[in-house]
Protein backbone atom coordinates (compact mmCIF):
# COMPACT_ATOMS: atom_id res chain seq x y z
CA UNK A 1 0.00 0.00 0.00
CA UNK A 2 1.21 3.49 -0.48
CA UNK A 3 1.52 5.78 1.83
CA UNK A 4 1.46 9.41 0.96
CA UNK A 5 2.09 12.17 3.21
CA UNK A 6 0.46 15.61 3.71
CA UNK A 7 4.00 17.11 1.84
CA UNK A 8 3.30 14.90 -1.04
CA UNK A 9 -0.41 15.36 -1.42
CA UNK A 10 0.13 18.84 -1.81
CA UNK A 11 2.53 18.99 -4.30
CA UNK A 12 0.89 16.67 -6.47
CA UNK A 13 -3.16 17.71 -6.62
CA UNK A 14 -3.59 20.08 -9.14
CA UNK A 15 -6.19 22.40 -8.88
CA UNK A 16 -7.13 22.86 -12.54
CA UNK A 17 -7.36 19.06 -13.17
CA UNK A 18 -9.71 19.07 -9.89
CA UNK A 19 -11.78 21.49 -11.37
CA UNK A 20 -12.85 19.01 -14.23
CA UNK A 21 -12.47 16.11 -12.08
CA UNK A 22 -15.07 17.14 -9.84
CA UNK A 23 -17.35 18.20 -13.03
CA UNK A 24 -16.70 14.59 -14.22
CA UNK A 25 -17.75 13.16 -10.68
CA UNK A 26 -20.72 14.81 -10.49
CA UNK A 27 -22.58 14.16 -13.45
CA UNK A 28 -21.80 10.53 -13.03
CA UNK A 29 -23.53 11.50 -9.58
CA UNK A 30 -26.63 12.81 -11.49
CA UNK A 31 -26.63 9.75 -13.87
CA UNK A 32 -27.26 7.41 -10.70
CA UNK A 33 -23.65 5.51 -11.70
CA UNK A 34 -22.47 6.39 -8.19
CA UNK A 35 -22.83 4.88 -4.56
CA UNK A 36 -22.33 7.63 -1.88
CA UNK A 37 -24.25 7.30 1.48
CA UNK A 38 -24.65 10.29 3.20
CA UNK A 39 -22.18 11.17 5.63
CA UNK A 40 -22.41 9.88 9.63
CA UNK A 41 -20.59 11.01 12.72
CA UNK A 42 -19.92 10.71 16.26
CA UNK A 43 -20.18 13.77 17.86
CA UNK A 44 -18.21 14.75 20.34
CA UNK A 45 -20.12 17.33 22.54
CA UNK A 46 -17.59 18.68 24.64
CA UNK A 47 -15.64 20.27 22.00
CA UNK A 48 -18.84 20.79 19.22
CA UNK A 49 -16.58 18.51 17.55
CA UNK A 50 -17.18 15.33 15.07
CA UNK A 51 -15.76 12.39 13.10
CA UNK A 52 -17.00 11.62 9.87
CA UNK A 53 -17.09 8.55 7.76
CA UNK A 54 -17.15 9.41 3.97
CA UNK A 55 -17.14 6.53 1.76
CA UNK A 56 -17.80 6.43 -2.33
CA UNK A 57 -17.50 4.57 -5.40
CA UNK A 58 -17.49 6.07 -8.80
CA UNK A 59 -16.43 4.80 -12.25
CA UNK A 60 -14.22 7.77 -12.71
CA UNK A 61 -12.49 7.20 -9.43
CA UNK A 62 -12.87 3.85 -7.63
CA UNK A 63 -13.57 3.14 -4.18
CA UNK A 64 -12.47 5.22 -1.89
CA UNK A 65 -13.09 6.56 1.98
CA UNK A 66 -12.55 9.64 4.38
CA UNK A 67 -12.40 10.09 7.40
CA UNK A 68 -12.04 13.27 8.86
CA UNK A 69 -12.70 15.52 12.21
CA UNK A 70 -14.36 18.82 12.78
CA UNK A 71 -12.89 20.27 15.76
CA UNK A 72 -14.22 24.43 15.43
CA UNK A 73 -12.70 25.70 18.23
CA UNK A 74 -9.15 24.39 17.18
CA UNK A 75 -6.47 27.41 17.20
CA UNK A 76 -3.20 25.42 17.46
CA UNK A 77 -4.01 23.26 13.76
CA UNK A 78 -6.67 22.93 11.16
CA UNK A 79 -10.22 22.61 12.74
CA UNK A 80 -10.49 20.21 9.89
CA UNK A 81 -8.36 16.93 9.62
CA UNK A 82 -8.37 13.52 7.73
CA UNK A 83 -7.06 10.83 5.60
CA UNK A 84 -8.28 9.39 2.84
CA UNK A 85 -8.29 5.23 2.10
CA UNK A 86 -8.38 4.34 -1.54
CA UNK A 87 -9.36 0.67 -2.48
CA UNK A 88 -9.15 -1.88 -5.39
CA UNK A 89 -12.33 -1.43 -6.65
CA UNK A 90 -12.05 -5.49 -8.05
CA UNK A 91 -10.38 -6.65 -5.00
CA UNK A 92 -11.56 -4.61 -2.17
CA UNK A 93 -7.84 -4.49 -1.47
CA UNK A 94 -6.19 -1.43 0.33
CA UNK A 95 -4.16 0.89 -2.75
CA UNK A 96 -3.19 4.26 -0.97
CA UNK A 97 -3.34 5.46 2.60
CA UNK A 98 -3.20 9.40 1.83
CA UNK A 99 -3.49 12.52 4.28
CA UNK A 100 -6.78 13.77 3.68
CA UNK A 101 -6.25 17.41 5.29
CA UNK A 102 -5.45 19.38 2.10
CA UNK A 103 -7.54 17.34 0.03
CA UNK A 104 -10.49 18.56 1.85
CA UNK A 105 -9.55 21.61 1.44
CA UNK A 106 -8.49 22.32 -1.56
CA UNK A 107 -11.87 20.15 -3.44
CA UNK A 108 -14.31 22.39 -1.67
CA UNK A 109 -12.47 25.44 -2.81
CA UNK A 110 -12.08 23.42 -6.30
CA UNK A 111 -16.21 22.82 -5.62
CA UNK A 112 -16.99 26.38 -5.14
CA UNK A 113 -14.96 27.14 -8.37
CA UNK A 114 -16.91 24.50 -10.46
CA UNK A 115 -20.15 25.90 -8.95
CA UNK A 116 -18.83 29.87 -9.81
CA UNK A 117 -17.61 28.89 -13.22
CA UNK A 118 -21.16 27.43 -13.84
CA UNK A 119 -23.31 30.26 -12.23
CA UNK A 120 -21.16 33.14 -11.46
CA UNK A 121 -22.00 36.00 -14.36
CA UNK A 122 -19.13 35.75 -17.18
CA UNK A 123 -17.94 39.70 -16.17
CA UNK A 124 -17.94 38.74 -12.55
CA UNK A 125 -14.64 40.86 -10.88
CA UNK A 126 -14.99 41.02 -7.93
CA UNK A 127 -14.64 38.72 -5.04
CA UNK A 128 -15.50 38.54 -1.24
CA UNK A 129 -13.94 36.42 0.68
CA UNK A 130 -15.36 35.85 4.08
CA UNK A 131 -13.59 34.03 6.81
CA UNK A 132 -9.47 33.96 7.47
CA UNK A 133 -8.34 30.48 7.64
CA UNK A 134 -7.68 27.67 5.49
CA UNK A 135 -10.91 27.66 3.42
CA UNK A 136 -10.55 31.14 3.03
CA UNK A 137 -7.12 30.70 1.48
CA UNK A 138 -7.99 28.41 -0.79
CA UNK A 139 -10.69 29.95 -2.71
CA UNK A 140 -8.97 33.08 -2.68
CA UNK A 141 -6.48 30.63 -4.64
CA UNK A 142 -9.21 28.63 -6.62
CA UNK A 143 -11.75 31.09 -8.04
CA UNK A 144 -9.85 33.72 -9.86
CA UNK A 145 -9.24 30.35 -11.88
CA UNK A 146 -12.25 30.15 -13.22
CA UNK A 147 -13.33 34.15 -13.27
CA UNK A 148 -11.03 37.17 -13.97
CA UNK A 149 -11.01 38.32 -10.59
CA UNK A 150 -9.80 41.93 -10.11
CA UNK A 151 -10.39 42.94 -6.64
CA UNK A 152 -10.58 40.80 -3.26
CA UNK A 153 -12.06 41.74 -0.20
CA UNK A 154 -11.36 40.28 2.56
CA UNK A 155 -14.15 40.44 5.89
CA UNK A 156 -13.60 38.10 9.59
CA UNK A 157 -13.89 38.74 13.24
CA UNK A 158 -10.10 39.33 13.87
CA UNK A 159 -9.35 42.84 12.10
CA UNK A 160 -5.50 42.07 12.69
CA UNK A 161 -5.82 38.27 11.24
CA UNK A 162 -7.79 39.98 8.35
CA UNK A 163 -5.50 42.39 7.41
CA UNK A 164 -2.67 39.63 7.72
CA UNK A 165 -4.41 37.80 4.88
CA UNK A 166 -5.55 40.62 2.80
CA UNK A 167 -2.31 41.72 2.47
CA UNK A 168 -1.13 37.97 1.81
CA UNK A 169 -3.47 37.21 -1.12
CA UNK A 170 -3.18 41.34 -2.36
CA UNK A 171 -6.78 41.97 -1.01
CA UNK A 172 -8.18 44.13 0.61
CA UNK A 173 -9.15 44.37 4.45
CA UNK A 174 -12.89 45.32 4.85
CA UNK A 175 -14.21 46.86 8.33
CA UNK A 176 -17.33 44.59 8.01
CA UNK A 177 -18.55 41.93 6.53
CA UNK A 178 -21.38 44.28 4.88
CA UNK A 179 -18.83 46.40 3.34
CA UNK A 180 -17.03 42.67 1.99
CA UNK A 181 -20.20 41.99 0.54
CA UNK A 182 -21.72 45.04 -0.63
CA UNK A 183 -21.06 45.30 -4.57
CA UNK A 184 -19.13 42.09 -4.62
CA UNK A 185 -19.84 40.02 -7.62
CA UNK A 186 -18.88 36.75 -5.75
CA UNK A 187 -18.79 36.14 -2.21
CA UNK A 188 -16.91 33.15 -0.89
CA UNK A 189 -18.40 32.24 3.12
CA UNK A 190 -15.80 30.05 4.41
CA UNK A 191 -16.77 30.18 8.57
CA UNK A 192 -17.76 28.34 11.08
CA UNK A 193 -20.41 31.17 12.52
CA UNK A 194 -23.46 30.83 14.40
CA UNK A 195 -25.01 33.76 13.20
CA UNK A 196 -25.25 34.40 9.30
CA UNK A 197 -22.40 36.87 8.02
CA UNK A 198 -24.13 36.53 4.48
CA UNK A 199 -27.34 38.50 4.30
CA UNK A 200 -29.93 39.07 1.59
CA UNK A 201 -29.71 42.99 1.60
CA UNK A 202 -26.23 43.20 1.13
CA UNK A 203 -26.09 41.04 -2.02
CA UNK A 204 -26.16 42.95 -5.16
CA UNK A 205 -28.52 41.74 -7.95
CA UNK A 206 -27.00 39.22 -10.07
CA UNK A 207 -24.59 37.95 -7.23
CA UNK A 208 -23.24 34.50 -7.08
CA UNK A 209 -22.48 32.76 -3.31
CA UNK A 210 -20.76 30.12 -2.29
CA UNK A 211 -20.78 28.76 1.11
CA UNK A 212 -18.79 26.14 2.48
CA UNK A 213 -19.18 26.75 6.26
CA UNK A 214 -20.45 24.31 8.65
CA UNK A 215 -21.71 24.85 12.18
CA UNK A 216 -24.43 22.54 13.46
CA UNK A 217 -25.50 24.98 16.04
CA UNK A 218 -25.76 28.09 13.47
CA UNK A 219 -26.04 28.96 10.40
CA UNK A 220 -23.35 31.55 7.90
CA UNK A 221 -26.31 32.26 5.71
CA UNK A 222 -29.77 34.07 6.40
CA UNK A 223 -32.82 32.79 5.80
CA UNK A 224 -33.56 35.43 2.99
CA UNK A 225 -31.23 34.28 0.40
CA UNK A 226 -31.75 30.80 1.12
CA UNK A 227 -35.49 31.63 0.13
CA UNK A 228 -35.17 34.01 -3.08
CA UNK A 229 -31.73 33.24 -4.32
CA UNK A 230 -31.25 29.81 -7.04
CA UNK A 231 -29.99 27.29 -4.59
CA UNK A 232 -27.86 24.97 -6.02
CA UNK A 233 -26.23 21.66 -4.20
CA UNK A 234 -24.15 18.65 -4.70
CA UNK A 235 -26.57 16.40 -3.85
CA UNK A 236 -29.93 16.63 -2.58
CA UNK A 237 -29.88 13.68 -0.50
CA UNK A 238 -26.47 14.78 1.70
CA UNK A 239 -27.44 18.33 1.39
CA UNK A 240 -30.97 17.99 2.93
CA UNK A 241 -30.22 15.79 5.41
CA UNK A 242 -30.05 16.77 8.87
CA UNK A 243 -26.84 17.89 10.12
CA UNK A 244 -24.20 16.99 10.55
CA UNK A 245 -24.59 15.56 7.16
CA UNK A 246 -26.56 18.45 5.29
CA UNK A 247 -26.86 21.97 6.14
CA UNK A 248 -28.34 23.85 9.01
CA UNK A 249 -29.36 26.11 6.59
CA UNK A 250 -31.51 24.05 4.33
CA UNK A 251 -33.33 21.82 7.60
CA UNK A 252 -36.86 22.10 6.89
CA UNK A 253 -36.35 23.52 3.20
CA UNK A 254 -38.32 21.64 0.23
CA UNK A 255 -37.01 19.90 -2.02
CA UNK A 256 -38.12 21.50 -4.71
CA UNK A 257 -37.00 25.07 -3.74
CA UNK A 258 -33.64 23.36 -4.50
CA UNK A 259 -33.01 24.34 -8.59
CA UNK A 260 -30.30 21.84 -9.10
CA UNK A 261 -27.29 19.96 -8.13
CA UNK A 262 -24.02 20.53 -9.69
CA UNK A 263 -24.13 17.48 -11.87
CA UNK A 264 -27.60 18.85 -13.40
CA UNK A 265 -25.95 22.16 -13.95
CA UNK A 266 -22.53 20.16 -15.78
CA UNK A 267 -24.97 17.69 -18.36
CA UNK A 268 -27.19 20.45 -18.77
CA UNK A 269 -30.08 18.54 -17.18
CA UNK A 270 -30.97 22.25 -15.52
CA UNK A 271 -29.74 25.43 -16.67
CA UNK A 272 -27.09 27.61 -14.81
CA UNK A 273 -27.88 31.39 -14.37
CA UNK A 274 -30.75 32.43 -16.41
CA UNK A 275 -30.41 36.01 -15.88
CA UNK A 276 -28.36 38.87 -14.96
CA UNK A 277 -30.04 40.07 -12.17
CA UNK A 278 -30.56 36.66 -10.85
CA UNK A 279 -28.74 35.85 -7.11
CA UNK A 280 -27.65 31.97 -7.42
CA UNK A 281 -26.20 30.43 -4.12
CA UNK A 282 -24.64 27.08 -3.80
CA UNK A 283 -24.67 25.53 -0.65
CA UNK A 284 -21.66 23.42 -0.14
CA UNK A 285 -21.89 20.18 2.82
CA UNK A 286 -19.16 18.12 1.29
CA UNK A 287 -19.34 15.19 -0.23
CA UNK A 288 -17.33 12.05 -0.75
CA UNK A 289 -17.24 12.12 -4.42
CA UNK A 290 -15.39 15.02 -4.38
CA UNK A 291 -13.04 13.55 -2.11
CA UNK A 292 -12.88 10.27 -3.96
CA UNK A 293 -11.99 12.14 -7.54
CA UNK A 294 -9.42 14.32 -5.11
CA UNK A 295 -7.57 10.91 -4.19
CA UNK A 296 -7.77 9.37 -7.83
CA UNK A 297 -6.14 12.31 -9.31
CA UNK A 298 -3.17 12.42 -6.14
CA UNK A 299 -2.66 8.69 -6.48
CA UNK A 300 -2.53 8.95 -10.37
CA UNK A 301 0.35 11.10 -10.18
CA UNK A 302 2.06 9.89 -7.53
CA UNK A 303 2.36 6.64 -9.33
CA UNK A 304 3.95 8.90 -12.72
CA UNK A 305 6.23 10.36 -10.42
CA UNK A 306 7.55 8.20 -8.46
CA UNK A 307 6.17 9.67 -4.88
CA UNK A 308 5.33 7.70 -1.02
CA UNK A 309 6.28 5.46 0.47
CA UNK A 310 5.27 1.39 -0.05
CA UNK A 311 3.97 0.02 3.05
CA UNK A 312 2.56 -3.58 3.61
CA UNK A 313 -0.22 -4.32 5.92
CA UNK A 314 0.01 -8.06 5.58
CA UNK A 315 3.59 -10.38 6.59
CA UNK A 316 4.69 -12.43 3.13
CA UNK A 317 4.06 -16.10 3.78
Amino acid sequence: MLFLSQDDVRGLLDVDRLVDALADAHAELTRGEVSMPPRVAALVAQHEALLGVMPAYLPSAGLACKLVTLFPHNTDRETHQAVICIFDPDTGSPLALMDGTHITATRTAAGSALATRLLARDDARVLAVIGTGVQARTHAHAIPRVRDIGEIRVAGRDPDRVRAFAEAIGGTAASSYEEAIRGADIVAATTHAVEPVVRREWLSPGAHVNSVGLNPAGREVDERTVAEATLVVESRASALALPPAGAPELVGIDPSHVHADLGELVTGAKPGRRSRDEVTLYKSVGVAIQDAAAAALVLDAARKRSVGREVELEEAT
